[in-house]
């Protein structure tokens, strides 16, 4: 930032702005003067234009006027939240102590720095999203990772082997703010709000004295990261930054999780992206997966399934009791009375961080109150069901029964029915909870009575009918006489301030009210601001048990959820099982058919391996344009996503057995950042697939190949195909115009054919969307196009050329292949193909004409033309 003079030429204001900012240059700095935050200088004019606020130049300081934007103090947060949401980081400078008492200039401190990944104020999050803060380590075993929620106290770790599994799940966490270390080679594979810091914060060992003193441990073996360096060194990083911002204690951090790529089924960037979890190309998130499953009541319910929905679970007992619980909840009709439970229940988690960070608010204590005030209702609710989950949930709210009933009946004598926004209105603490606030409280209260009974005294010992008494926060109180009538004010009346029209005085009795009432006034405000931090201390003492309650919570909000959706939607329990299969009965897409006005055609799907010779390992689903292949891709995919979150799923019966991953190569687009065309990307996707697909994963291939020519594609698309069929033999459902791929479906290839019609009626087609056993016959991409309002001389022309290279293919390839391949269904390029030399000098052999030698000559010079 470029100063206007050096700094011994500034104001002391100045001095004292500068002297904070070169601690945080890359930081817009929020410099507190009275009731308003002052940004000067580049701070100011960035600010003006990121906020669209006035940008003035008032005073000067080393001999140039001092540009300046403000923004009012009751109401930062609001222009707080813009900057985070644009990637911006503030620095907080606050006036420490009382200005009124300051000799001199008061002092002002940077008390936190907000950043996009360390926000904790309800402003400022998003209250359905987790905001994260994440550190990447890396080295020559792979990367580590550490990231953390703030706002709702999580702390987790991982590590991963490669730059693939590394953007699979920067896609699947997106972080808000991600930290690494200032080294070449970070641009091209991290997204979100980049932070470099210096090497040297990433040392294995340095992270690991970190959390040992932060945590105060002697060792690590209790978080189970000991043997992993490289998150060791993210965890360090990422703490060291976070007590680096937030300048103070975090005791909502007490422990840190380990997460393993084995737990969870894989899903790369792409298959997240194809299949539209949460949100889609276009931004709209209500037309995705995550806006059809999420019914959930509390905020923090509808965190917990996106976390879920970004992580299924390959744990057959963890999932066999989801789905047990939601079973449990339709069956008893328990769910609706959870729910309408739920809908008093606030943002517990999110509340539980700010009693941590002492920066809850007096209507925070009372949502918490609110809350476990239901705590036995709830249990009530839950204890006569016959389900493990559910039970262990129960047991959960009930931990430690009698501190949470302490706790419980604590924040209901404490905190008032309805306290104020601020714990500074005063209010907050219950009538009867403390005889010494209450005392305070009716000198305060009293005042009014007396002012009218002084008032009332001295209109009457005065003979001033017209004489007031009132208050103002300037001057205190007052006896008000109007102009006329001031000469008759008695000698005893001091005067205090003349107005235009009226002059105000003071008594000594009523100067020894004022002392009395503001005195009251001010020492209730001390006394209720002991009282609450006293409170806080209470909650915080019982942090852990109160934070495993919010968790079983949130978890109880997504079940109940899950029990809704089934029964509003008709869906039905999935049945996971060991036996390597994937059975789907009359499966529906869940986001096509929530859309949908006219009814949904099911349909099922059946892939399987009992045996070598009867394994049903691959579809090629062949069919027109807009008849429904990709549709019926994707919802086989979601069906299986849904059953490994506990949910239950759109089908009539699914049979699922083990799946360690989902992968996709869907759709066209490009990268132009990365210089990559639509094809590349293809190849880029299908290549991940091939090298990481298994025996176990599911995967959906559409249109290999059609960003080439048609016989680069056809090769490709064949030559992946094959791949997958043979090498990966993994669940695979490859869409393709490519009819010639039909011809893969032979009695032991473990590859069927199904397709998706459509009839012409007249000159309309209407597409069918029944997935029937089979190749298609055609793609009716002529009629296609005649929907999508072709003109119709266009279409004439297309007809024309199609039949005469229908015809020319026809006659080109009834003399090149062999007969029993004629019935296949066949795609012809655009040209039909020359004979080549090889073919020619083939075509002039007679082979009963040759002699041995000749023959063998003849191959060699076939050989050459080849």
């Amino acid at each position: 930032m470029a100063k206007p003079a050096e700094p011994s030429e500034h104001t002391p204001l100045m001095k004292q702005f500068f002297a904070a900012k070169s601690e945080y240059p890359d930081l817009l700095l929020f410099f507190r003067m009275g009731d308003f935050y002052e940004l000067f200088y580049d701070d100011a004019r960035k600010a003006a234009r990121l906020l669209d606020i006035t940008l003035t130049q008032r005073g000067s300081s080393g001999g140039a006027p001092i540009p300046m934007a403000g923004v009012p103090v009751h109401a930062y947060e609001g222009y707080l939240a813009r900057l985070v949401a644009l990637g911006e980081s503030v620095a907080i400078c606050e006036q420490i102590g009382d200005p009124a008492l300051a000799k001199g200039l008061v002092e002002r401190k940077v008390v936190r720095i907000v950043t996009p990944g360390t926000v904790t104020d309800e402003a400022l999050l998003d209250e359905r999203r987790d905001t994260l803060l994440m550190a990447v380590a890396r080295g020559k075993s792979g990367y580590g990772l550490a990231w953390a929620d703030l706002a709702g106290g999580r702390f987790l770790v991982n590590q991963v082997d490669n730059e693939d599994q590394l953007l699979a799940e920067l896609a699947r966490l997106e972080p808000a703010e991600l930290l690494v270390p200032d080294e070449e080679g970070w641009p091209a594979l991290v997204a979100g709000a980049l932070r470099r810091r210096a090497p040297w914060l990433f040392d294995p060992d340095s992270g690991r004295r970190q959390l040992l003193r932060f945590f105060g441990l002697h060792d690590l073996t209790g978080f189970g990261i000991e043997d992993k360096p490289l998150a060791v060194a993210a965890a360090g990083a990422l703490l060291g930054y976070v007590e680096e911002t937030q300048k103070q204690r975090l005791p909502h951090l007490t422990s840190i999780a380990v997460e393993t790529a084995g737990e969870a089924i894989a899903m790369n960037a792409a298959t997240r992206r194809h299949l539209e979890l949460d949100t889609r190309v276009d931004g709209d998130t209500r037309h995705t997966l995550l806006g059809v499953l999420d019914s959930t009541i509390t905020p923090m319910g509808g965190r917990l399934l996106r976390r879920w929905l970004h992580r299924p679970l390959r744990d057959r007992q963890v999932l066999g009791r989801r789905h047990h619980a939601v079973a449990t909840l339709v069956d008893q009709g328990a769910d609706a009375t959870l729910r309408e439970r739920f809908r008093g229940l606030g943002d517990i988690e999110r509340i539980l961080t700010r009693v941590a960070l002492r920066s809850a608010r007096p209507r925070d204590l009372s949502t918490l109150r609110d809350g476990l005030a239901m705590l036995p209702g709830l249990r009530e609710v839950l204890t006569p069901l016959d389900s493990p989950r559910l039970a262990a949930l129960a047991a959960e709210l009930g931990g430690e029964l009698d501190r949470m009933a302490e706790t419980a009946y604590l924040l209901a004598s404490a905190v008032a029915p309805q306290p104020p926004l601020k714990l500074a209105d005063g209010g907050v603490i219950a009538e009867g909870y403390d005889a010494e606030l209450d005392e305070l409280r009716r000198l305060s209260t009293h005042a009014d009575q007396f002012l009218v009974d002084l008032e009332a005294r001295e209109r009457e010992s005065t003979g001033i009918a017209t004489l007031k008494v009132g208050y103002n926060r300037v001057h205190g109180y007052y006896i008000e006489i109007s102009k006329g009538q001031a000469d008759k004010a008695p000698v005893h009346y001091t005067r205090r301030q003349t107005l235009t029209g009226a002059e105000r005085y003071i008594t000594e009795e009523l100067k020894a009210f004022e002392d009395k009432v503001l005195s009251a006034r001010e020492r209730a405000l001390a006394r209720e601001k002991f009282l609450y931090e006293a409170l806080l201390d209470s909650l915080n003492a019982v942090l852990e048990p109160l934070k495993r309650c919010a968790a079983a919570l949130s978890e109880l909000d997504v079940l109940a959820g899950f029990a809704e959706r089934a029964q509003a939607l008709d869906w039905s329990r999935p049945e996971l099982v060991d036996a390597p299969c994937l059975r789907i009965e009359r499966g529906r897409h869940p986001v096509v058919e929530a859309v949908r006005e006219e009814p949904f055609e099911p349909n099922d799907l059946d892939l399987h391996a009992d045996t070598d010779a009867a394994a049903r390992r691959m579809l090629v689903v062949t069919g027109p344009n807009m008849g429904g292949k990709s549709t019926y891709m994707r919802q086989n995919a979601l069906i299986v996503l849904l059953a490994h979150i506990g949910s239950f799923v759109p089908a009539a019966r699914a049979q699922i057995g083990p799946i360690d991953r989902i992968l996709t190569r869907i759709g066209a687009g490009d990268d132009l950042a990365r210089g990559q065309s639509t094809f590349m990307v293809e190849m880029a996707e299908t290549s991940y697939i091939l090298h990481h697909a298994t025996a176990q994963s599911l995967v959906l291939m559409d249109e290999i190949g059609r960003g080439t020519s048609t016989y680069d594609g056809l090769a490709l698309a064949d030559a992946v195909a094959r791949h997958l069929a043979t090498v990966n033999r993994c669940w695979t459902l490859f869409a393709t115009h490519y009819f010639e791929l039909t011809a893969l479906a032979t009695p032991d290839s473990g590859i069927a054919n199904v397709h998706l019609d459509a009839v012409e009626h007249g000159e309309a087609l209407v597409f069918m969307h029944a997935v029937k056993d089979g190749a298609a016959d055609r793609s009716f991409g002529l009629q296609v196009a005649a929907l999508a309002g072709l003109p119709k001389a266009t279409l004439q022309q297309a007809r024309r050329r199609l039949a005469e290279l229908e015809q020319r293919g026809r006659e080109t390839h009834a003399s090149q292949m062999a007969p029993q391949a004629l019935d296949s269904p066949q795609q012809f390029g655009l040209f039909a193909a020359a004979p080549s030399a090889a073919q020619e000098a083939l075509a002039a052999l007679d082979p009963d004409e040759l002699t041995p030698k000749q023959a063998l000559e003849a191959l060699y010079r076939l050989k050459s033309l080849l």
